[in-house]
């Protein structure tokens, strides 16, 4: 009884590693080929996604911003780190299963933004069921930066 409690803390105490090493790995597979390793970003092509700034000023509303983006992709026009980011056209990745797009709207939010607000399986639900328009996620990223 003993080791298989001892058992079970470890695996408490582990979980939150093992989603962002989840998270980071669909990330390096599936979002690194333009926004680099890391977020970063490539100058003209994809805008950074390591950005403090910008995400805490989505406040509250910086889990459902990811997730639409994931979701509906992005395309357009956006100023990221005083670039101008023009005919952008990232695809969306609906795809994903909700773990997964959890796994990778948490890297970005936790790891490369330093935020504590997660996406949520509920979250993901209601997006899924009513993704924004482009014209809507420029919207809420235009309300984040003024």
């Amino acid at each position: 009884m003993r080791l298989r409690l001892i058992a079970t803390g470890l695996a408490l105490l582990t979980a939150p590693v093992l989603a962002d090493d989840a998270g980071r790995a669909l990330f390096d597979d599936n979002c690194s080929g333009c926004h680099q390793t890391g977020g970063i970003g490539s100058p003209g092509l994809a805008p950074p996604l390591v950005d403090a700034a910008l995400f805490a000023g989505f406040g509250e509303n910086a889990p459902a911003y990811v997730a639409g983006v994931l979701l509906g992709g992005l395309s357009g026009q956006i100023v990221a780190d005083g670039e101008v980011y023009a005919g952008l056209a990232m695809p969306s990745q609906s795809w994903m299963t909700d773990e997964e797009l959890i796994a990778v709207g948490n890297y970005v939010l936790g790891e490369l933004n330093g935020l504590s607000g997660r996406l949520t399986p509920a979250t993901v639900t209601r997006m899924r069921a009513k993704v924004p328009s482009h014209i809507e996620l420029q919207a809420l990223r235009q309300e984040a930066t003024e």
